[in-house]
């Protein structure tokens, strides 16, 4: 069986770093890994994606229409945006610290609140404001690790092979930070299991 993980964000909110560390923690472990990156945008603020398949044996990085196991969703638009690829009832993880498009900025679209809401009348959101628990714990940087534990409770993968993964992609300052974002990321993502 094959796990297709969705992730989206705005530029500069280290989505290849999580797409990297998924990717190590699920090879570490013996799966077979494809995923892909469009990060093109992310030099003007825009929007980037990903995806990260794992399974016994996978054949592509891309995600099937309709076939999304779980989405992260570094940005609200952005989880409301890819909702599109997921499956019934599928997770989302979802950051609820909000970065205005240029749109919203220039008073031309408003945000898209409602909307956002919405999601979680159709899937299992886990929403949390990443951003602000990241500060608490030292850096507005290791948002994405917490989001990284979250999603390790819905994944095959042992945690001590998690944070060998978030161990090795991040600054030796600041390993004993990020585990502790990721420990905080796993008691959140419990909670929801």
């Amino acid at each position: 069986m094959t796990t297709n993980i969705m992730l989206g964000g705005v530029g500069g909110q280290g989505l290849i770093l999580m797409t990297k560390i998924i990717c190590q923690a699920a090879l570490a472990d013996d799966f077979d890994v494809k995923s892909n990156d469009v990060v093109g945008l992310s030099q003007r603020g825009g929007m980037v994606w990903g995806n990260v398949r794992i399974g016994n044996r996978v054949y592509s990085p891309n995600i099937p229409p309709g076939e999304g196991d779980i989405l992260v969703a570094m940005e609200p638009i952005e989880g409301l945006r890819w909702s599109s690829v997921l499956k019934e009832k599928a997770t989302i993880i979802l950051n609820s610290k909000r970065f205005y498009p240029t749109m919203v900025q220039q008073e031309k679209h408003e945000y898209p609140i409602a909307e956002v809401e919405n999601l979680k009348e159709a899937f299992k959101v886990i929403e949390i404001n990443a951003f602000d628990e990241a500060l608490k714990i030292g850096k507005k940087q290791v948002s994405n690790v917490i989001l990284l534990g979250i999603l390790s409770v819905f994944i095959d993968i042992k945690v001590d092979t998690w944070k060998k993964a978030v161990a090795n992609n991040v600054p030796n300052k600041t390993i004993e930070m990020n585990l502790r974002a990721f420990d905080f990321g796993v008691s959140i993502g419990e909670g929801y299991k």
